[in-house]
């Protein structure tokens, strides 16, 4: 399977964020690269570096407001006397049509969701290449390749139009989907990691020409809390292009393999012609978060599964932070689709 990678993707280091009021170490290291590339290459990846496609493909999902905001921002943040090495907001607006703000704080509150996506020095240039990568995969699949592996680092998934969130910046599915769409694909995303895509179903949630599948933990009482419930089924154009599944805490792999064919379903009735999943691997029953319970055989059982579908398959590197587990999962996702 042909795989893609940049190493400036290892740019973005940022050394903590906040959770339940606590400054933590960050786990969204650039040392998953190593772990993930050595799992891929496990089941046969032959990585490539992308071509830089420009500002188009990721200008078609985020605002231009918001991209130079990612750009500048660290370096107007510094300037503020006191200020941390890295931009952590401090207030958020009630709403998305309150008032823009000149204000670096005030405008890392209006465009950072929460406060577990700090943006260092780096972080630019690693989500660009992130994204770089997401593109060249997506044209992979377009011309022709049957699979592909996009090793994106930072990931994407819970990244809205002009929002980021959850250790992510530019949305690499959504931008994967949009460049196959504008290939003349009819793509549907199914996002396998343990948390729900809230970005992604927000960039989608009012059109009806990408399909959008989450399968993920109920976020009833898990991040991101607010997205993700199954009342959710799209708006206008969207009505019935957005799926949730959210599953009870602890769920293991026969109930998961069983909901995943309810998403196959949904994925083969829109007509889907290609599929971008949204590979995150924390649904792991070691993950310190204790989503979901599938082991690193029924990793393996998942793979096989998207692979039946019998669709050119896009697999883009979402979650999954570093654990013993973490490589092997991915070697099993990707060896159990190719064995099928």
């Amino acid at each position: 399977m042909r795989a893609v990678f940049d190493d400036r993707q290892r740019a973005h280091d940022p050394k903590h964020f906040m959770a339940n009021g606590t400054r933590l170490a960050n786990p969204e290291q650039p040392r998953r690269i190593d772990v993930l590339k050595a799992g891929a290459e496990a089941a046969g990846c032959r990585f490539e570096a992308p071509e830089d496609h420009g500002m188009g493909p990721i200008a078609a999902l985020h605002s231009a407001e918001y991209l130079v905001f990612l750009q500048t921002i660290h370096e107007r943040w510094r300037r503020i006397d006191g200020a941390a090495d890295e931009v952590i907001p401090n207030i958020h607006p009630d709403r998305r049509t309150a008032s823009y703000p000149r204000s670096a704080v005030g405008q890392a509150g209006f465009h950072q969701a929460d406060t577990s996506c700090p943006i260092a020095a780096g972080t630019w240039d690693a989500a660009y290449w992130s994204a770089q990568c997401a593109v060249t995969g997506a044209d992979l699949i377009a011309g022709g390749e049957p699979a592909a592996y996009v090793l994106s680092r930072p990931p994407g998934h819970h990244a809205f139009a002009d929002l980021a969130g959850g250790f992510c910046f530019l949305n690499n599915s959504g931008i994967a989907a949009e460049r196959l769409l504008t290939a003349g694909k009819r793509p549907a995303i199914l996002d396998i990691d343990v948390h729900h895509g809230n970005g992604t179903q927000g960039i989608f949630y009012e059109r009806g020409d990408v399909l959008t599948v989450s399968i993920h933990a109920d976020p009833i009482r898990f991040y991101p809390f607010f997205w993700g419930h199954a009342h959710e089924r799209g708006e206008g154009a969207g009505r019935g292009c957005n799926l949730n599944l959210p599953l009870v805490r602890g769920t293991g792999d026969d109930a998961y393999l069983k909901t995943l064919e309810t998403a196959f379903a949904h994925i083969r009735a829109f007509g889907a012609d290609v599929l971008v999943v949204a590979l995150g691997l924390d649904a792991h029953e070691n993950d310190p978060l204790k989503g979901l319970a599938i082991s690193t055989p029924g990793f393996g059982r998942i793979g096989g599964a998207i692979a039946r579908l019998g669709l050119p398959t896009l697999f883009v590197q979402e979650g999954g932070y570093l654990s013993d587990d973490l490589g092997g999962n991915l070697t099993q996702v990707l060896k159990g689709y190719q064995d099928a």
